[in-house]
């Protein structure tokens, strides 16, 4: 089966055809780093991760760039009340950024091979926007630089909606030099003590919107294949960065598949920061093995919302907790990954992960019940590959079952454990229900099987 994905920007799923056949090229929206990410800010990184593993396997190459967004009214406030020079929050945030991707799996070839900021190329946003002034998309006024929504005939051909309905719905800054309502910055001045760069027009900072158009530009070109983010962002931000740059461009393409993921909701409405219902990965991995938060986000299909509470992380640890354990009883068998094909079926259909998850069930369920040792070792082999696709499943399930505990701890309970099973065989068996009720208040529990007792973390 070829690649399907449904393109937002003609409302149908079509057959992917990259222009370069050899390299496809893709571009993720990503943070503004000036605080910790929520788990909604996760989602998109995590499901065109697969997406992005999925390309490199089918095509042999990709070259995916996710943005970094270091340059923001947000970000100089937060800089200004701790007294700091932004580079210190954007800094320590972006790691942030970086290691709770890691934690939730979005490395190696789930994670981008580009990671430009918006400070690193200033210079390319001031050619860009020198070029819309020039070609008439674009105008000066008091020191800003707006882009001339009227001159792109093509504006709103992705959310598809009437502009005057667009900016109805859409927080629009409203300013007595602006010739149209809708026109949006490219350029704006920067206040004294805020930071700013040289430019024909002020000292001043690239408005959001062309940061993305400049960047895509840099290290991707004039047309990408695949141009993703959060369904909240097309509209103002994706419709706008199809503007400026098709219109920089002398009307080329901009992006020809635009993909969105649907926004997680928490207590009934979409998570965000100004609704302060969120909860950020940084606290997330704390309290969570960071495995089960990945296939939380993976098990609805990423054009759908998802509703985020404890309940779906727990079926979460427990249905990985299955899948782990059908592994270690498949410790002896000697197996390579193999991708099934009908996981790479299920991610063609438009990167429906919750049929591939489904499939691994499936998968895990026929290697319960193998009897057969050829058969066993295939089943262990597409069992770990459908887990290859999708980042799972490759920690060895000892570590899984652990939960990130110490050696000593692990070390502690497996004596105890051995303790009981030689008071069961002395008949002690006060003293065997001792030591299991000792091991559940510690949230440890106790598994009677044919191969022995094995213990796990609740």
């Amino acid at each position: 089966m070829s690649l399907r994905l449904h393109n937002n920007l003609t409302r149908r799923v079509e057959e992917f055809r990259p222009l370069d056949p050899a390299c496809p090229t893709m571009y993720v929206c990503g943070p503004t780093v000036y605080n910790y990410v929520h788990i909604g800010n996760a989602r998109g990184p995590v499901v065109f991760g697969v997406l992005a593993a999925l390309l490199r396997r089918r095509f042999g190459a990709l070259r995916y760039a996710r943005n970094i967004t270091d340059v923001d009214d947000k970000i100089n406030t937060a800089a200004q009340e701790l007294g700091v020079p932004i580079s210190a929050i954007t800094g320590r945030y972006a790691d942030a950024y970086r290691e709770d991707m890691a934690g939730l799996g979005v490395a190696g070839e789930f994670a981008p091979d580009i990671e430009p900021t918006a400070t690193g190329h200033i210079a390319q946003m001031i050619a860009m926007i020198g070029g819309l002034v020039e070609s008439g998309h674009a105008y000066v006024a008091e020191g800003h630089v707006l882009f001339a929504v009227g001159t792109f005939e093509g504006y709103g051909k992705l959310s598809r909606r009437d502009p005057e309905e667009m900016l109805a719905g859409a927080r629009v800054e409203v300013a007595p030099y602006k010739r149209d309502p809708g026109d949006f910055v490219l350029w704006k001045p920067s206040a004294e003590g805020l930071p700013g760069w040289d430019s024909p027009w002020s000292h001043g900072r690239p408005g959001w919107h062309i940061e993305c158009s400049a960047m895509a530009e840099a290290h991707l070109g004039e047309t990408i294949d695949i141009h993703a983010g959060g369904v909240d962002l097309q509209f103002p931000h994706h419709e706008n960065e199809i503007a400026q740059s098709e219109c920089a461009h002398g009307g080329k393409v901009f992006a020809r598949f635009w993909l969105h993921n649907g926004m997680l909701n928490f207590g009934g409405a979409k998570m965000s920061k100004s609704l302060g219902n969120i909860e950020r990965v940084h606290d997330l991995l704390q309290k969570h093995p960071p495995e089960a938060l990945r296939y939380a986000l993976l098990s609805a299909h990423y054009r759908q919302p998802l509703e985020w509470n404890d309940a779906l992380i727990e079926q979460s640890v427990r249905t990985l907790d299955r899948l782990y354990g059908t592994l270690r009883d498949l410790a002896g068998v000697e197996a390579v990954a193999t991708i099934p094909p009908s996981v790479e079926d299920a991610l063609d259909d438009d990167l429906n992960t919750p049929l591939a998850l489904a499939e691994v069930a499936r998968i895990a369920g026929e290697a319960r019940k193998a009897t057969d040792a050829d058969e066993k070792r295939r089943l262990k082999s597409e069992l770990l590959g459908a887990g290859f696709a999708l980042g799972l499943l490759q920690q060895e399930p000892a570590a899984w079952f652990a939960r990130g505990a110490s050696s000593d701890d692990d070390a502690r309970i497996q004596a105890l454990v051995e303790e009981r099973n030689a008071a069961k065989k002395a008949r002690d068996f006060a003293r065997a229900d001792a030591i299991r009720d000792q091991l559940a208040s510690e949230g440890v529990l106790l598994e009677d099987t044919p191969q022995g007792v094995r213990w796990k973390r609740a």
